[in-house]
């Protein structure tokens, strides 16, 4: 089963690889770019929507299983950790490390790229057994850290701090490092003394969307929205840090009608923030739309019949993204909005600040709260296609020199040299 001349066998690993999660698009570019390089690729996760026939499912890998939430939730609002709850996570890494050694053995791996396993401890007993295979093993691994456990406040409060440094991540001979952003190579780099290489998110630059079907203008009358109402699409998780209470304002005070619609479902920080967003858009007199539901990576059927939109879909059937975030890792929804050729308002988060605005794009930009001036930038955009399409053609332009394909096929080819040393003639 041992691949034919430069091709590898690599497995990927998550707790997750389904639905439009940042871990789980950006995997999936990593995918295509193997893929066409000739790697055979397979798959291990607690949910999924890979071919069976290359995936292995494992439920107990899932941060939403019942036992891993029962520990999470002890883990980390606690100072002292129950003799019990030790007891629980060493039998579920027990379980868990037998589940990776069926997964290379079943499909004879070289490699393995875990997807933000070893970063953030969503899933304390998963980083622990991976950490303690890779030590066993040797096997060399690509750790893709899209978030660590310093940058999220509800993790500082724990009593787990044993396995955080033991596991999140890992200091390993045989583990590569890879980083979506400066601020966290720079800390990786002070807090554990681990080099860490840095690959940001990118998009397929060299193949634009095909033009739009009818399918933006169902999505628009599903919806309800009335001829000349404009839409504004929130392309991210309902999570406290995305910051769309600002998004909220900014169509309140517009002059015209407009509608939110937030195209992905909650997140896995509870039911909390919804629910404050859902009294804001009350108080504001702002209609939203939370269709997680209807809105995936493609199009389909939900169980009981309803349309699917693609996110195509939903960026081409809106007028403008809004992209307030506090915090993001990268800013995957920023280059998809680039992708699909939307104007996006965007609040200075401080990876933009650093990473991604100096490179020159052309956005709405707001500084922690919304201003007059960016309502105003905002309704002469919503009013003007001209300038729509100057400044989507210019930031598209700008994100293909920095973040297509091209760019992260030529970091996937220096890491596999690294691993595997130059290809035979």
């Amino acid at each position: 089963m041992r691949p034919t001349r430069n091709g590898r066998r690599i497995g990927f690993v998550a707790t997750r690889l389904d639905g439009t999660d940042g871990v789980s698009l950006e995997a999936d570019k990593w995918l295509n770019v193997l893929q066409d390089e000739r790697h055979a690729c397979f798959f291990l996760s607690g949910q999924n929507d890979t071919p069976p026939e290359v995936t292995r499912s494992v439920p107990e890998m899932h941060f939403a299983h019942p036992d891993v939430a029962e520990i999470y939730a002890t883990s980390f609002t606690r100072r002292e950790r129950p003799p019990a709850t030790t007891q629980r996570i060493h039998e579920l890494v027990d379980h868990l490390k037998a589940a990776v050694a069926r997964f290379v053995q079943d499909f004879d791996l070289e490699l393995l790229i875990v997807e933000n396993a070893l970063a953030i401890p969503m899933h304390v007993p998963l980083g622990l057994a991976l950490t303690e295979y890779i030590a066993e093993t040797g096997i060399p691994v690509i750790a893709h850290h899209h978030d660590f456990f310093w940058e999220r406040k509800r993790f500082l409060v724990n009593c787990v701090w044993d396995y955080l440094n033991m596991a999140f991540p890992p200091h390993l001979p045989s583990v590569r490092h890879v980083v979506i952003n400066s601020s966290a190579s720079n800390q990786l780099s002070l807090r554990t003394g681990i080099s860490g290489i840095l690959i940001p998110n990118v998009m397929d630059f060299a193949h634009p969307p095909p033009p739009p079907d009818d399918g933006p203008g169902r999505l628009r009358q599903d919806l309800g929205l009335a001829p000349g109402e404009f839409l504004l699409l929130q392309p991210t998780r309902v999570v406290q840090r995305k910051g769309i209470e600002h998004a909220i304002e900014l169509i309140s005070r517009l002059g015209g009608p407009a509608r939110l619609l937030i195209s992905h479902a909650g997140g896995d920080e509870g039911p909390s923030y919804e629910q404050h967003l859902r009294y804001q858009s009350e108080r504001w007199g702002v209609r939203v739309h939370f269709e997680g539901e209807i809105i995936r990576p493609e199009r389909g059927r939900t169980a009981d019949g309803r349309q699917v939109y693609g996110l195509a879909d939903a960026y081409a059937a809106s007028d403008v993204v809004t992209y307030p975030s506090v915090v993001e890792g990268f800013g995957n929804a920023f280059l998809e909005a680039i992708y699909f050729r939307r104007p996006i308002v965007v609040n200075n988060y401080s990876i933009f600040a650093t990473d991604i605005r100096p490179k020159g794009f052309h956005v709405i930009e707001f500084d922690g709260f919304i201003t007059d001036e960016t309502v105003w930038w905002t309704e002469r955009l919503l009013q003007d296609p001209a300038l729509v399409e100057e400044m989507t053609a210019h930031n598209y332009a700008v994100a293909a020199r920095h973040y297509s394909y091209a760019v992260l096929r030529r970091h996937l080819q220096a890491l596999l040299t690294d691993v595997f040393g130059e290809p035979a003639g």
